[in-house]
Protein backbone atom coordinates (compact mmCIF):
# COMPACT_ATOMS: atom_id res chain seq x y z
CA UNK A 1 0.00 0.00 0.00
CA UNK A 2 1.50 3.30 -0.93
CA UNK A 3 1.85 6.02 1.63
CA UNK A 4 -0.05 9.17 1.15
CA UNK A 5 1.53 12.95 0.99
CA UNK A 6 0.14 13.62 4.41
CA UNK A 7 1.81 10.38 5.88
CA UNK A 8 5.24 11.12 4.34
CA UNK A 9 5.03 14.37 5.87
CA UNK A 10 4.23 12.61 9.29
CA UNK A 11 7.62 10.86 8.79
CA UNK A 12 9.68 13.92 7.76
CA UNK A 13 7.96 15.84 10.42
CA UNK A 14 8.97 12.70 13.23
CA UNK A 15 12.55 13.43 11.93
CA UNK A 16 12.36 17.03 12.66
CA UNK A 17 13.32 17.51 9.50
CA UNK A 18 13.63 21.77 8.80
CA UNK A 19 12.28 21.34 5.50
CA UNK A 20 8.88 19.44 6.66
CA UNK A 21 8.26 21.51 9.15
CA UNK A 22 7.99 24.63 6.64
CA UNK A 23 6.00 22.73 4.60
CA UNK A 24 4.01 21.96 7.50
CA UNK A 25 3.58 25.82 8.27
CA UNK A 26 3.02 26.82 4.53
CA UNK A 27 -0.08 24.44 4.43
CA UNK A 28 -1.73 25.42 7.04
CA UNK A 29 -0.63 28.31 8.48
CA UNK A 30 -3.75 29.84 6.81
CA UNK A 31 -6.53 27.70 8.05
CA UNK A 32 -4.90 27.72 11.73
CA UNK A 33 -4.81 31.46 11.89
CA UNK A 34 -8.48 31.32 10.78
CA UNK A 35 -9.33 29.15 13.61
CA UNK A 36 -7.56 31.28 16.44
CA UNK A 37 -8.82 34.06 15.20
CA UNK A 38 -11.98 32.59 15.90
CA UNK A 39 -11.47 32.71 19.71
CA UNK A 40 -8.10 35.53 19.70
CA UNK A 41 -9.25 39.18 18.37
CA UNK A 42 -5.72 40.66 18.45
CA UNK A 43 -3.89 40.28 14.93
CA UNK A 44 -0.24 40.25 17.48
CA UNK A 45 -1.77 37.93 19.50
CA UNK A 46 -3.23 35.84 17.12
CA UNK A 47 0.55 35.58 16.14
CA UNK A 48 1.84 34.90 19.19
CA UNK A 49 -0.83 32.21 19.73
CA UNK A 50 0.41 30.68 16.59
CA UNK A 51 3.82 31.08 17.41
CA UNK A 52 3.30 28.83 20.64
CA UNK A 53 1.28 26.24 19.00
CA UNK A 54 3.84 25.40 16.48
CA UNK A 55 6.19 25.29 19.27
CA UNK A 56 3.95 22.86 21.18
CA UNK A 57 3.42 20.87 17.64
CA UNK A 58 7.36 20.46 17.47
CA UNK A 59 7.47 19.39 20.98
CA UNK A 60 5.05 17.02 20.98
CA UNK A 61 4.99 15.49 17.55
CA UNK A 62 6.56 12.50 18.70
CA UNK A 63 3.23 11.65 20.61
CA UNK A 64 1.21 12.25 17.62
CA UNK A 65 -0.15 8.72 15.94
CA UNK A 66 -1.29 8.96 12.56
CA UNK A 67 -4.52 7.36 12.07
CA UNK A 68 -4.80 8.53 8.53
CA UNK A 69 -6.20 11.09 5.85
CA UNK A 70 -6.74 14.40 7.77
CA UNK A 71 -5.44 13.36 11.01
CA UNK A 72 -2.52 15.75 11.04
CA UNK A 73 -4.76 18.25 10.00
CA UNK A 74 -7.66 17.68 12.81
CA UNK A 75 -4.11 17.39 15.45
CA UNK A 76 -2.80 21.00 14.69
CA UNK A 77 -6.30 22.32 14.64
CA UNK A 78 -6.38 21.05 18.38
CA UNK A 79 -3.45 21.98 19.00
CA UNK A 80 -4.19 25.43 18.18
CA UNK A 81 -7.54 25.56 20.24
CA UNK A 82 -6.13 24.43 23.31
CA UNK A 83 -3.46 27.37 22.39
CA UNK A 84 -6.02 29.98 21.91
CA UNK A 85 -7.72 28.67 24.94
CA UNK A 86 -4.78 28.71 27.22
CA UNK A 87 -4.56 32.42 25.82
CA UNK A 88 -7.96 33.47 26.95
CA UNK A 89 -7.88 31.80 30.15
CA UNK A 90 -4.42 33.73 31.03
CA UNK A 91 -5.84 37.06 29.57
CA UNK A 92 -9.19 37.42 29.63
CA UNK A 93 -11.81 36.90 32.64
CA UNK A 94 -14.58 34.95 30.22
CA UNK A 95 -16.15 33.05 33.64
CA UNK A 96 -17.87 36.42 34.48
CA UNK A 97 -19.38 37.56 30.82
CA UNK A 98 -21.22 40.62 31.70
CA UNK A 99 -25.31 40.02 32.47
CA UNK A 100 -25.53 43.80 31.35
CA UNK A 101 -23.92 43.17 27.76
CA UNK A 102 -27.31 44.17 25.55
CA UNK A 103 -29.47 41.29 24.45
CA UNK A 104 -32.02 41.17 22.01
CA UNK A 105 -35.43 41.73 23.62
CA UNK A 106 -36.84 39.05 20.43
CA UNK A 107 -35.66 35.39 22.19
CA UNK A 108 -36.71 32.89 20.33
CA UNK A 109 -35.02 29.37 19.54
CA UNK A 110 -35.18 29.94 16.08
CA UNK A 111 -31.46 29.57 14.20
CA UNK A 112 -29.93 32.67 12.78
CA UNK A 113 -30.95 32.45 8.94
CA UNK A 114 -27.02 32.64 7.72
CA UNK A 115 -28.20 32.97 3.85
CA UNK A 116 -26.90 35.03 1.71
CA UNK A 117 -24.24 36.59 4.20
CA UNK A 118 -21.20 36.18 3.74
CA UNK A 119 -18.71 33.68 5.69
CA UNK A 120 -16.07 36.83 6.26
CA UNK A 121 -19.39 38.91 7.49
CA UNK A 122 -20.46 35.79 9.82
CA UNK A 123 -17.10 35.55 11.31
CA UNK A 124 -16.82 39.32 12.01
CA UNK A 125 -20.40 39.07 13.95
CA UNK A 126 -18.44 36.24 15.69
CA UNK A 127 -15.52 38.39 16.65
CA UNK A 128 -17.82 40.52 18.04
CA UNK A 129 -19.22 39.00 20.41
CA UNK A 130 -18.06 39.21 24.38
CA UNK A 131 -15.07 36.76 24.98
CA UNK A 132 -16.88 34.26 26.66
CA UNK A 133 -19.96 33.51 24.40
CA UNK A 134 -17.92 33.58 22.15
CA UNK A 135 -15.25 31.04 22.87
CA UNK A 136 -18.32 28.87 24.22
CA UNK A 137 -19.96 28.85 20.60
CA UNK A 138 -17.18 28.42 19.13
CA UNK A 139 -16.31 25.28 21.03
CA UNK A 140 -20.20 24.16 20.38
CA UNK A 141 -20.29 25.37 17.01
CA UNK A 142 -17.06 24.68 15.41
CA UNK A 143 -15.23 22.44 17.60
CA UNK A 144 -18.91 20.33 17.73
CA UNK A 145 -18.19 19.77 21.75
CA UNK A 146 -20.95 19.61 23.94
CA UNK A 147 -21.69 22.17 27.12
CA UNK A 148 -20.91 19.42 29.48
CA UNK A 149 -17.55 19.05 27.75
CA UNK A 150 -16.87 23.00 27.36
CA UNK A 151 -17.72 23.45 31.01
CA UNK A 152 -14.97 20.98 31.96
CA UNK A 153 -12.84 22.56 29.18
CA UNK A 154 -13.66 26.57 30.65
CA UNK A 155 -14.34 25.60 34.17
CA UNK A 156 -17.78 26.85 34.14
CA UNK A 157 -20.79 25.05 35.00
CA UNK A 158 -22.38 23.07 32.62
CA UNK A 159 -25.92 25.59 32.55
CA UNK A 160 -23.59 28.59 31.71
CA UNK A 161 -22.08 27.20 28.78
CA UNK A 162 -25.89 26.32 27.71
CA UNK A 163 -26.61 30.31 28.53
CA UNK A 164 -23.84 31.31 27.18
CA UNK A 165 -24.45 29.83 24.06
CA UNK A 166 -28.05 30.78 23.83
CA UNK A 167 -26.83 34.42 24.35
CA UNK A 168 -24.36 34.28 21.76
CA UNK A 169 -26.87 32.72 19.43
CA UNK A 170 -29.23 35.85 20.33
CA UNK A 171 -27.14 38.16 19.29
CA UNK A 172 -26.05 36.80 16.39
CA UNK A 173 -29.63 36.53 15.19
CA UNK A 174 -30.21 40.21 16.13
CA UNK A 175 -26.99 41.44 13.99
CA UNK A 176 -28.08 39.07 11.38
CA UNK A 177 -31.35 40.78 11.10
CA UNK A 178 -29.96 44.03 11.19
CA UNK A 179 -27.47 43.42 8.54
CA UNK A 180 -30.60 42.66 6.26
CA UNK A 181 -32.25 45.14 6.94
CA UNK A 182 -29.22 47.60 6.52
CA UNK A 183 -28.70 45.57 3.18
CA UNK A 184 -32.40 45.67 2.11
CA UNK A 185 -32.45 49.52 3.25
CA UNK A 186 -29.85 50.17 0.30
CA UNK A 187 -31.81 48.55 -2.14
CA UNK A 188 -35.09 50.62 -1.46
Amino acid sequence: MKENKEQILVNRLLQKEEAAWKELFGAYSGSLTYVCSRYVIDKDDVHDVLQNSFIQMFRSIGSFEYRGSGSLKAWITRIVVNESLKYIRQNSDFKTVSEDFEIPDEQDDEDPDFEEISQQTIMIMIRTLPDGYRTVFNLYVFEKKSHKEIAEILGIAENSSASQFHRAKSILAQKIKEYKMSKAAQYE
